[in-house]
């Protein structure tokens, strides 16, 4: 209980400050009173000053405009006190009306009011036409440039998580940056009015002390008209120059926060930092100095002044050219202390390159391979539907100079050698044999098509000759691109969920609230994406899938029944990935001997899938690769039983990776299909009609 005491007292002294302001305006306070809320008022508005100009950007004081309201409200306040006891006890002498307005009216103006009546014209011209007027016209300008630029920086946030250049995290931070930014200068825009609107109300209280004042002493207190004017004018003036100098200082302290340019350092440095430039003081000694040398001028200022900037010019001169010594804080080695760091790598994809690659990726000479990889990156999650985890680029000692390899967790996928100092030239079958090139012959480590490594000055004869030539750093961005395409599964990881999940969240919540975290957990809906991403089916767009897993859960919570209820509802998306609408898909089927041999023969005592005898998995693997060959430029898809459906698919992800696998429940009812041939059968069938009635699934598996 005594430990939320403070931060209720803290919740109150708000509201407290606020009715003690308004109590202020309505009740008579003692002079004494009054002479410290001037100085505290003198000592908030110093203390608004140093936070504006140590501030290193706008929002690190976005609570400015909430300030100004209250100071302004404070000095109101005080003109409201100080005028009552004015009027009231002013016929009493100077003094009557508290230390700080005689200061002010006696020292300050050597108490001459017609003086003081000057200084204070002359302070109000200053802050209201000059500083409050510019700083109410950058502020309405910075507001609306803000505003008009907000959609273009929430697309480039958008567009640095696609490319992976920040996290969820660092996203959202900036997204509440950018609003907390256009809120401020809204704030501002309309703060800019309650010093506009305090410098007016300063020019009405002194006339209305100076009238009132004059009229009481003559009316009410018996003093002649000279005596009148003299006190209460001197009073009125002490009064208002009292309020007028902090308004100065919060008008400074908003035109220093409305003009700031965001900077690593605060205002002091920035400006230093920009004046530092020994350049900049040479014409100005010379240019003094010449001014100096006129008989007319005062020579005892202008060359002294002169001598100054000299001065300044060889000190900074000197000092950018002293070399910077960085001092180097001796750590003594402690062998015995291992942080997790030294012995954990926490990224997933690594790209191991050896001595000879590293200049590959060195800014210096423009990183080519980093811009290839990052524009991998940006392709993979564009595909894959997520947010691929960032890639980890280093060197390795163990690896021969020209060579990489591609690490996932830590397992290696592929290694091959990329030379800089050579382009490939790839053979995609369109060479002549006597093309006359020479070089190291290799092999397309993406494709495996022959290759050779030639001198960069022989390219344009190979393009010429037919072949595709490629630099190193495309050879090894494209390498990384190929393996990671075939493994979308193995980079889906439960940040990746739950960032794909907050997403659809924002516009479906009711959607992903009946999945997650009940009936499935995080894990469970990371296992149920991360199956669908092996069987090919991306997450970019994952409201049909997640409606679908939904729809699922209503009646069974088995994981493979899930995944057979959703491939089925993406029936129409499967097969669009392969045929048009519009045209006859291409389809195979298995005997069903054949196929009734594998439902009824060895099963898997883990999974309970089928297992196919490699014989007979041989012979299915030929027999599609045979008919991939037969159409080139069709698509395909195996038509097999649910129960088969995996075992089969596992086994054409090596042989046929072109060729779809789906259950017969998978496929759409109204897809026209065209029976290309049975696997295992002793002939092909003739072709079916192009449009197959509901009916058509039993009658292509019966074919």
């Amino acid at each position: 209980m005594t430990a939320k005491l403070p931060f209720k007292l803290a919740a109150l002294a708000l509201p407290a400050g606020i009715l003690a302001l308004i109590a202020m305006m309505v009740l008579p306070i003692p002079t004494v009173l009054l002479d410290v809320f001037f100085v505290f008022n003198m000592a908030l508005s110093i203390g608004v000053l140093m936070a504006a100009l140590n501030a290193t950007k706008p929002l690190d004081f976005s609570a400015f405009p909430t300030v100004l309201l209250f100071a302004t409200l404070l000095r109101l306040a005080l003109n409201v006190a100080s005028t009552r006891i004015v009027l009231v006890n002013g016929h009493e002498g100077e003094g009557a009306a508290g230390q700080v307005i005689e200061s002010f009216g006696a020292f300050l103006v050597g108490g001459n009011f017609a003086v003081g009546l000057f200084v204070f014209i002359i302070l109000l011209i200053i802050n209201l036409v000059v500083i409050t007027k510019g700083a109410g016209r950058v502020s309405e300008v910075s507001a609306r440039f803000t505003l008009d630029a907000l959609p273009g920086k929430q697309m480039a946030i958008d567009a640095d998580i696609a490319a992976g250049l920040m996290t969820a995290e660092e996203a959202k931070a900036r997204r509440v940056e950018v609003s907390t930014e256009a809120d401020f200068y809204g704030s501002m825009d309309g703060a800019s009015k309650f010093v506009k609107g305090d410098a007016i109300a300063a020019m009405l209280i002194l006339a209305v002390n100076i009238i009132a004042g004059i009229g009481l002493g003559m009316i009410g207190y018996g003093m002649s008209a000279g005596e009148a004017a003299e006190t209460f004018i001197t009073l009125a003036v002490g009064d208002a120059l009292v309020a007028q100098v902090p308004a100065l200082l919060l008008s400074i302290a908003a035109a220093s926060i409305v003009t700031r340019v965001t900077d690593a350092s605060d205002l002091v440095g920035q400006i230093g930092r920009q004046f530092s430039n020994p350049a900049s003081w040479l014409p100005v000694a010379l240019v003094l100095g010449a001014i100096g040398l006129i008989p007319a001028m005062p020579q005892m200022v202008f060359l002294p002044a002169a001598g100054l900037a000299f001065w300044l010019y060889r000190t900074l001169k000197r000092k950018l050219d002293t070399p910077v010594v960085e001092a180097v804080e001796d750590i003594p080695d402690e062998p015995q202390k291992i942080a997790i760091a030294d012995v954990s790598d926490h990224t997933l994809v690594t790209l191991e390159m050896g001595y000879g690659l590293v200049h590959l990726v060195d800014e210096v000479q423009g990183a080519p391979l980093v811009t290839r990889i990052t524009g991998v990156r940006k392709q993979l999650s564009q595909g894959f539907g997520f947010v691929v985890p960032q890639f980890r680029i280093r060197d390795s000692l163990e690896l021969p100079a020209n060579e990489y390899r591609v690490m996932l967790g830590g397992v290696e996928l592929a290694r091959a050698e990329a030379r800089p100092d050579a382009v490939l030239a790839i053979d995609t079958g369109e060479v002549r044999s006597e093309h006359g090139l020479t070089g190291q012959a290799t092999v397309d480590p993406s494709f495996g098509c022959p290759a050779m490594w030639i001198a960069p000055a022989q390219k344009d004869h190979a393009t010429a000759e037919g072949f595709l030539t490629v630099a190193a750093d495309t050879v090894i961005a494209t390498h990384l691109n190929q393996l990671l395409q075939e493994r979308p599964d193995q980079l889906l990881g439960p940040e990746e969920v739950r960032s794909l999940l907050d997403a659809v969240k924002d516009r479906s919540p009711g959607l992903v609230e009946a999945i997650h975290p009940d009936p499935l957990s995080l894990a469970a809906v990371t296992r149920m994406l991360r199956a669908l991403l092996a069987d090919g089916i991306s997450l970019a767009h994952p409201v049909p899938i997640l409606s679908s897993l939904a729809l699922g859960l209503q009646v069974t919570k088995d994981f493979d029944t899930l995944v057979d209820h959703i491939r089925a509802d993406l029936g129409n998306w499967l097969v669009g990935q392969i045929c048009p609408p519009t045209q006859a898909l291409g389809v195979l089927t298995l005997d069903a001997e054949l196929e009734g041999a594998i439902l009824g023969g060895m099963k898997d005592p883990v999974t309970g899938q089928p297992v196919i005898e490699p014989d007979c998995a041989r012979m299915i693997g030929d027999a599609v690769s045979a008919q991939l060959a037969e159409h080139p430029v069709r698509g395909l898809a195996l038509i097999v039983q649910p129960p088969a459906r995996r075992a089969l698919a596992a086994l054409l992800r090596q042989r046929a990776p072109t060729c779809l696998v789906i259950s017969i429940a998978e496929l759409p009812p109204g897809q026209p299909v065209e029976v290309l041939a049975v696997i295992g059968g002793r002939q092909a069938p003739p072709a079916a009609p192009p449009q197959l009635p509901d009916a058509s699934h039993e009658k292509v598996l019966a074919a």
